[in-house]
Parts: structure tokens; sequence; C-alpha cells
């Protein structure tokens, strides 16, 4: 993955020290007013922060700079600051980083976007992310009425609504066609070599995600019915359509893409009515992912799309994730596929540990798309005190799956546990085998410790 330059100092050498840089957090962070006349600022060389506790840069308006328990140094050079304040954790890692990990974070707003009639479109693949090599995001923004030509991917393509209202459509091996009418929070799934189209509904058109089960992928390598048709001779369309050849000189002279059409009515009143070709599907291309039950946690709530409630998504799984202020999705890894996250909302920290000693620290916000691979270790810790965190998590495979740092433990000899971590502090084993004792699994937490358990521990 490929992020722009930070450029950041972590050194200065010359004969005559450079002065510290004196700084204020940015107006507006009253929360970390510490007392009369006092402000709490984290990013200086006297502060001391044994535990590596998270930094709200962005939504405290503080500027990150370098400076690590007593050691560190200011910026002299050119700066990014605004680049800086999204990503504290590279301006200055926590304690525990360490090793080379590639970079795994990519904007959708450092992507190129193509501007079309009424639309855009903007990908994230493993040439934007270099770490995206089993999945590939596109975000595309289609007005009302305006149409993503009938066309077939290599790849299968799974879908999130973001924004708006769209209509697919889509026909099946059998023949069946099918059409629906999606919103916000709904999801769609097209096999590979499978046609579809999607069009903007509502005054304000839609906005989506789309997903492909290839980090090679690219949008512009998809085939489009307009294409196809302008590159066969016109004699050869008018044999397989037995018309005139001269039918076809009114067909356009270039790909169509996106493009303002005129505006749908309702289903029943668009689908073909007449002829004995038409039928319906028996597939269900489409789900209601935010319709499903939550399942809800002590720190916000999870819902997982898989085969087993979407049938036909057979390679591509998701959940979507809703983290409270003060929440954590906590430590886990996935056995079976690498993790492709998508940010909807919030701010937030992600330690990727990476065996051989490794880990590394990454910040995300709205936009972003992170990449944790298979079995590498981690966490998603809310920054905000006030925004929940939205995220997808999606995954090449047809099943979720997920192992639970806080399960597997509860769930060993406690005689086990105890040797790995506390072998010589009888106390602090204690306190970690009452914090552990229930296993009961609880993938987002709320990290507050109640009184009851501040008692007894």
């Amino acid at each position: 993955m490929h992020l722009p330059s930070l450029l950041v100092a972590l050194g200065v050498c010359g004969a005559v020290a450079a002065p510290l840089e004196q700084q204020q957090p940015l107006a507006g962070s009253a929360r970390h007013h510490a007392g009369p006349n006092k402000v709490f600022n984290p990013y200086k060389p006297g502060n001391n922060d044994p535990f590596d506790k998270k930094i709200d840069s962005q939504g405290d308006k503080l500027q990150p700079l370098p400076y690590r328990n007593g050691d560190g140094a200011s910026v002299l050079g050119p700066r990014n600051r605004a680049r800086e304040r999204q990503n504290p954790d590279l301006v200055r890692p926590p304690s525990t980083d360490h090793g080379a990990i590639p970079n795994m974070r990519w904007s959708f707003a450092d992507s190129h976007i193509r501007i079309e009639e009424g639309g855009w479109t903007r990908e994230t693949t493993v040439r934007e992310l270099g770490t995206s090599k089993e999945l590939a995001g596109v975000n595309m923004r289609l007005e009302e009425g305006v149409i993503r030509e009938l066309h077939w991917h290599k790849e299968a393509e799974w879908a999130y609504v973001l924004e708006g209202k769209v209509r697919i459509t889509a026909l099946d091996p059998e023949g069946g066609s099918f059409v629906d009418d999606l919103e916000k929070g709904d999801l769609w799934y097209f096999p590979s070599g499978h046609p579809h189209s999607l069009q903007g509904l509502s005054p304000n058109g839609t906005e989506f995600l789309l997903v492909f089960d290839d980090g090679n992928f690219s949008e512009d390598s998809t085939f489009l019915l307009t294409d196809w048709m302008r590159l066969t001779p016109k004699s050869v369309l008018g044999e397989n359509f037995r018309v005139s050849p001269e039918v076809f000189k009114a067909i356009p002279e270039k790909e169509k893409y996106i493009f303002q059409g005129s505006e749908p009515g309702p289903i029943d009143d668009e689908v073909p009515s007449s002829g004995k070709g038409y039928k319906k599907s028996k597939i269900q291309f489409t789900h209601k992912m935010l319709a499903q039950e939550p399942v809800n946690t002590t720190g916000g709530q999870v819902r997982i799309t898989d085969s087993t409630n979407f049938p036909i998504s057979k390679t591509v799984a998701a959940a979507h994730l809703s983290i409270q202020p003060g929440a954590i999705r906590e430590m886990h890894w996935h056995p079976n596929a690498d993790e492709w996250s998508f940010f909807i909302a919030g701010r937030a920290r992600v330690t990727i540990f990476a065996a051989k000693g490794t880990a590394r620290t990454f910040d995300f916000q709205a936009g972003d798309v992170g990449v944790i691979p298979r079995n590498m270790g981690h966490f998603i810790e809310n920054l905000s005190d006030d925004e929940d965190v939205e995220v997808l998590e999606i995954f090449r495979t047809d099943k979720y799956q997920d192992f639970s740092l806080f399960q597997w433990l509860g769930e060993t000899p406690q005689r086990l546990v105890r040797e790995h971590l506390f072998a010589n502090s009888p106390k602090e084993a204690e306190e970690f085998a009452k914090a552990i004792r229930d296993a009961e699994e609880d993938p987002i937490k709320d990290t507050e410790v109640d009184e009851e358990d501040k008692e007894e521990l």
C-alpha cells in the first residue's frame, strides 16, 4: 500500500541544537484542559505514557510530533500537517510497534476519480494498495436516473449501498431475469460473468461500495455492452439479431459506461411483459444487511452476512460493525481470509501483529481502506469520545470466521495461561484469571471496568 508521504524528520543532526517546537492544542480542544490554565499535550518532550494510550489528534485538534517517552525530536522540514493529524500513530508510533510491516492503509481520497455524465467512480486495488491482494474496491456515485451500463466481469461483484437508492438488473445462467430496488445498508452479489446493470433512483441518486474478489481487478476492464456492439462488424450484428445491418448505424461510437438515462418506472411496469423468452429468476441476488437482527455486545453491534444467510455470496463474506465511544473490537484474527476493511464513519486505531516480533499501528477514518492479512492479530479501537466507528470487514471466503484472544485464553487451562504470562506474579495472575473467567463471546467490548469488577479486582 502507498500513502502520500508524511515528511517527518525523526532526528536532527548538527552542531547547534534546534529550538524545540512550542506546541499548543489547536483551538477548541477543551477536553485536554487538566485544570485552570493547564492544557494536556502528549506531543512534547516531557510527556511519559508507558501504556501507549490512544490519542485522537483529529477530534482534539492536536498536531502530532515524534516525541515519545523522552525520545525523539521536533520536525524542521516540509510538513503535511493535515495528513499528520489523520495518522498520529505513524508520526509517533506506540512503543510496542516493531519491525518492518508493509503499509496496510489507503484512503479513497487519494484514488483517481473517473468523472462521467452524472456520476463518478474511483477504485482501490493492488495498484493503489499493494497488500490488497485478495479483494479490490470501487466507490461509485450515480445521480438520479444515471445508469452504469449493462456489463459483466471476470470477477464476482459484492456491493453495499452507502447512501440513496439504486435499481439493479441481472440475468442468471438459466435465463432468469432479476430486478430489485435497494437502499442504504442493502447488498447485492453477482457471480463471475453474470450480466447486470445499475441505475440511480431517488432525487439524490445513490452511492455505493463495490468489492471484487481479486485484488488485481480494474473497473476499466469490464465487459461493456456498447463496447462489444461497436467492435463487432455490423453485418455480424445483423445476422445475430436477424435485422438489417443498417439498424446498427445508430449504436454509440464509444462506450457509454456511466450516462444519464430516463427515469425508471415501477419494476412491474419495467420488466418485459410479452414474449416467450422472459422468465423471473429463482436466484436472490440481493440482501438487506442492516435489516438483520444485530448481535448486541457491551460496546456496540455486529451483523454478519455470508453464504449461510445470503446463499449466492459464495466468494465474499462480511461483517458490519458499530463500535461505540470507549469501546474496542476485541483482539482477534481471521484464519481463512485477509480482512479488507472499509471505514464508513468515525476514527479508529488498529495495531497489526504480524509474528516474527513485528507489529505496526495505523489510524483510519471515513473513506479509508485497511488490509489485515489472514492470521495476523489485530484490534479496532474507537479513538473518538463522542462518535461511533462504523466499519465493514470484508473477506474473500464463503464463511465468516474469527478467533478471539479473550475466548482462547478463557477456555484454556488456567495453569497454562498463568505460567505463560504471570509465572512470577501471583496477584496479577489472579486478577487476570477473574477477568477472563466467563470467556463469553463479546466481539466489541466496552473498555470501562464497572465498580463491582473494580472491587473484586
